[in-house]
């Protein structure tokens, strides 16, 4: 292996047409998902689908961190670029306030104070330039300071400081609430969220009035620094005057309708964005741009194509057309939503109104299209925008090569990686970690090690330091190839470079040691026993013929309950099929999939369609092959035991893996259907649906009867 080198939307009907109907947004609903089937209304629950609220409670809902497995920060998503919100309108360039023709006697002093120290105490050079009492600074020469320091909070606030010292006969504006108000947009700049709130109170205690604007400017001041229960608290306060009738109520601008209904969706309560949003209205608010990205984002949230289709219903109602940041959040919403089509037609419509679109909206389209498996759809689009020079960021690129990844459109990737390192090419830009990990993960998909690897160290020994998520496709990627020293070679060089495994590369490690053999298998206990020993103890225990089940099941829930969430059934998984890849004692697999069931991991396996006498599904799709054939195996033992206490059974059987149409899917559908032809049970490949074994009640049941003391029924 080559050595790693030394650390270091919706068409025009949307807007034109008339409603056809009364659409009501659903404000707790969940997203719907498709499932394959679903029970009928009068079916009975199964007893998996009674018993998974008990058994949810099993296991915590977070990871229990432990000093020897610390959690490192998540990094599987891209932060190479902040997430811009809604409410992150581009404005019109500021005229600098020392550009301003008013400000030509304040010149000499503007450049005294730009000398000045960040935290010097700007009293003595004011003091020397307005002299008392004969030449005090007016009002407008506060603004103007007060607007030339507004990048700088510790200037301003001592510049405030400095005029609300001054005697009321010389600067009577010092109580004026402007003065405060621009102070308070300084810090809202430098997203000083307690001098902000400490200024608004201290405004309250000396009696100067709060007016529109500085309740506004406090409110998107706590939204930008994130503070949303102080956003709130303040929206609250602005309504209700005080006791002692100091500060009146004031009524909202729109401004502050935007930033509380943003607010109000950051905290995921949509009854309070809708019902301010209609009490908003009953006033004469029209509504803006941004509140109208705010509700299209909310809903996009949860997956709520109704409450979407309200948000264009408004729009059409108070004839405000969508700009940029309406399209982009309206089709990052349908994306969600699960209606690319739509999505398509918003989109030409878009540029049908000539509004330009930017990175934002070619990465919403992109996803989308990518989810769709149109890529080459959304490949075709990109080139149209380059053609027509719209600029392009990181985000857009590496999303780009990620959705090549998810459709298998190896050769356009490259082009476009490829075109990423020309540094001749200025209209995209220099590959980052996140374009080599796109890339990686294209190659490890198709099991392609040696490019995997060679991309991998030329990451590195470009200078650009690989993140848990490389480290981890690579390994994963090694593995399959079966070149499990070159996958511990590289998970060793990760820890001598400060790598901190989490619980996917923990899950990673699994999956080689089910593929690994002899002293290999060693070499990669040995690694995982460096930072999560308790797992390598439980594969250990499960290897462990005298072990009996209760100690399985501690060792299994502690493991389960130190990991995240997601991980959980990918563990045992591959924990199952390392029990039957490595020999171990033929009853384990069945006793880590029936208490994985107990744990509510493999709660939906079972669907019933129909009445009794109906259909009977078990959808596999979810499960490694190892854990898919314990769970057939373990559906086939119960329905032995039925059979054999002549209990009734459906007239039909159904088994789902899933279609494996992708390119790159590793193929469940072949290797179960090989476990069935070597148990020789009659299911047979169904020819109305790809991925889906079918059998009847009269073609099963003499087969359960005939094989109910075989080994494959009993271990089950």
């Amino acid at each position: 292996m080559a050595p790693l080198p030394a650390p270091t939307a919706a068409s025009a009907f949307l807007f034109h047409a008339p409603p056809r109907g009364h659409l009501k947004p659903k404000l707790l609903s969940r997203p719907t998902t498709t499932t394959l089937c679903a029970a009928s209304p009068s079916s009975t629950p199964s007893l998996a689908d009674q018993l998974e609220p008990l058994s949810r409670t099993l296991l915590t809902d977070k990871p229990t961190p432990s000093a020897d497995n610390p959690r490192p920060e998540p990094t599987w998503v891209n932060p190479s670029k902040p997430r811009p919100t809604v409410l992150s309108l581009r404005r019109h360039r500021r005229r600098p306030a020392s550009s301003h023709p008013s400000s030509a006697p304040l010149q000499p002093l503007l450049r005294d104070l730009r000398a000045l120290p960040e935290d010097a105490d700007l009293a003595p050079t004011l003091h020397a330039f307005f002299p008392l009492p004969d030449s005090p600074p007016t009002s407008s020469d506060a603004l103007l300071l007060l607007n030339y320091l507004h990048p700088s909070w510790r200037k301003t606030l001592s510049l405030l400081a400095y005029l609300r010292a001054l005697p009321a006969e010389s600067f009577p504006a010092a109580q004026d609430t402007i003065i405060f108000n621009v102070s308070l947009k300084s810090l809202r700049a430098a997203r000083r969220w307690p001098e902000a709130e400490r200024l608004a109170l201290d405004m309250l205690d000396s009696g100067i009035p709060l007016d529109n604007i500085t309740y506004s400017t406090l409110i998107t001041a706590a939204r930008r620094c994130r503070q949303f229960a102080k956003a709130v608290e303040w929206f609250e306060r602005m309504y209700s005057p005080s006791p002692d009738g100091s500060a009146p109520a004031v009524l909202p601008d729109e401004v502050t309708y935007s930033a509380v209904l943003d607010v109000y969706a950051q905290l995921g309560m949509k009854e309070e964005v809708l019902a301010l949003f209609d009490r908003a209205r009953g006033s004469g608010w029209k509504p803006d741009h941004v509140a109208f990205a705010v509700l299209a984002k909310m809903f996009g949230e949860a997956g709520d194509y109704d409450g979407i289709q309200l948000v264009f219903r408004e729009m059409r109602e108070v004839g405000v057309r969508p700009n940029i940041f309406v399209y982009n959040a309206l089709l990052e919403a349908l994306g969600k939503t699960g209606k690319p089509g739509l999505a398509r037609s918003l989109f030409e419509e878009m540029a049908a109104e000539g509004v330009e679109p930017n990175a934002r909206t070619l990465t919403a389209v992109a996803k989308i299209y990518g989810r769709a498996r149109w890529g080459r759809d959304a490949l075709q689009l990109w080139e149209q925008m380059r053609a027509r020079k719209v600029p392009a960021d990181s985000i857009l690129c590496n999303t780009l090569l990620s959705m090549c990844a998810d459709v298998g459109l190896v050769a356009e990737a490259e082009q476009l990686f490829n075109e990423m390192k020309d540094p001749n090419l200025d209209d995209v830009p220099q590959p980052d970690k996140w374009s080599y990990t796109a890339m990686i993960n294209i190659y490890g998909s198709i099991r392609d090690a040696d490019h995997a690897l060679q991309l991998f160290v030329e990451m590195l020994e470009s200078g650009i330091e690989a993140n848990i998520m490389s480290y981890t496709i690579v390994i994963q990627c090694l593995g399959k190839a079966n070149r499990i020293r070159d996958a511990v070679e590289v998970l060793e060089a990760g820890l001598e470079r400060g790598l901190k495994p989490d619980d996917r590369l923990c899950g990673c490690l699994l999956s080689v040691v089910a593929l690994s053999t002899g002293d290999e298998t060693e070499l990669v206990l040995a690694c995982l026993e460096k930072f999560n020993p308790n797992l390598v103890s439980l594969i250990r225990t499960l290897g462990d013929a005298e072990a009996g089940v209760d100690e399985i099941k501690d060792a299994l829930k502690a493991v389960l309950n130190a990991a995240d969430s997601v991980v959980r059934r990918p563990y045992c998984n591959c924990l199952i099929d390392i029990c039957q890849n490595h020999g171990l004692p033929p009853q384990r697999s069945g006793e880590l999939f029936r208490l994985a069931q107990h744990y509510g991991l493999y709660s939906k396996l079972h669907i019933r369609k129909g009445d009794d006498d109906g259909e009977w599904l078990l959808d596999l799709r979810s499960l490694s092959i190892g854990a898919a054939k314990t769970a057939f195996d373990d559906w086939m033992s119960t329905l032995s035991e039925r059979a054999a206490e002549s209990k009734p059974l459906p007239r039909s059987f159904n088994v789902f893996t899933g279609s494996s149409t992708h390119k790159f899917a590793q193929g469940l559908a072949s290797a179960f259907a090989a476990h069935l032809e070597e148990i020789a049970v009659p299911f047979r490949p169904s020819e109305s649906q790809v991925g889906s074994f079918v059998s009847s009640r009269d073609e099963l049941v003499p087969w359960l009867q005939t094989s109910g003391s075989s080994p494959v029924v009993v271990a089950g």
